[in-house]
């Protein structure tokens, strides 16, 4: 199982071994609870989490394929990402590929795959929302770091000039079930005019993506998940959201 919509270079074994391989299924709105139920997820036991991006309200920077984020997270550190999507990993430099804040993910759904690069950070609890509430300027949530990743890739746009689109709010559940011998994840996210993505995932290292993406599907479909459902990416769906609230477009 694959996500993504654009694909990047063919990577290599070398770097394909530095990776891990992120399988992801969306379900359909008309699926969800039937899903919920079958695979015996209980709300309760899942994490509440806030999630705002950070961009222009013409989207400049996802155009670019830049990612500017920061999550509340309950019960856990905050933290800030800027993330670039597609991304070929053998091209940043070596000292950024070095970084232990640098996470390289190949994305997988039904449709293709998309490689990415997130340069991560932790946020002091208080400071997200007094960022975002105006108290604040926004390079604040970001390390020297993530500014210089991100002034490397932004195309010069300032980063305390940036609009905050969000929140979204979201439950994250993992669980790991006995017939399929894995841990999955379970996310959903919350969107403000009442729709919402309920996303299925599972992590996996490069060698066993095709066996695992395979096991994952069948387990699945076993319990009446619909694989066949139109797939939507959540970061895209909320920045389209409020980039139309922000412009007074239809999204």
């Amino acid at each position: 199982m694959a996500v993504g919509t654009r694909k990047t270079e063919p990577l290599s074994d070398e770097q394909l071994a530095e990776l891990l391989t992120l399988a992801k299924l969306t379900v359909p709105d008309s699926d969800q609870r039937s899903a919920i139920t079958a695979l015996e997820l209980d709300p309760l036991e899942a994490q509440v989490r806030q999630v705002f991006f950070f961009d222009t309200p013409a989207l400049a920077l996802n155009k670019q394929g830049v990612v500017v984020r920061a999550r509340r997270v309950q019960g856990r550190n905050h933290d800030s990402v800027v993330k670039l999507r597609p991304v070929v990993p053998n091209m940043l430099p070596a000292k950024v590929r070095k970084s232990p804040n640098l996470v390289t993910e190949v994305d997988a759904m039904p449709g293709g795959f998309v490689c990415s690069a997130a340069m991560k950070g932790t946020v002091d609890p208080s400071l997200i929302r007094k960022v975002v509430g105006g108290g604040s300027p926004l390079h604040k949530l970001y390390s020297k770091e993530q500014r210089a990743f991100y002034a490397e890739h932004a195309g010069g746009i300032d980063l305390d000039t940036l609009n905050a689109l969000g929140p979204i709010t979201l439950l994250k559940l993992k669980f790991s079930p006995k017939d399929l011998g894995r841990r999955m994840v379970a996310e959903a996210w919350f969107y403000p005019d009442g729709s919402r993505i309920l996303e299925l995932s599972t992590k996996c290292a490069p060698s066993e993506a095709f066996q695992v993406a395979a096991e994952t599907k069948a387990y699945l479909a076993g319990h009446g998940v619909d694989l066949t459902g139109e797939q939507q990416t959540k970061t895209a769906t909320a920045l389209k959201f409020f980039s139309a609230e922000l412009t007074g477009t239809t999204p």
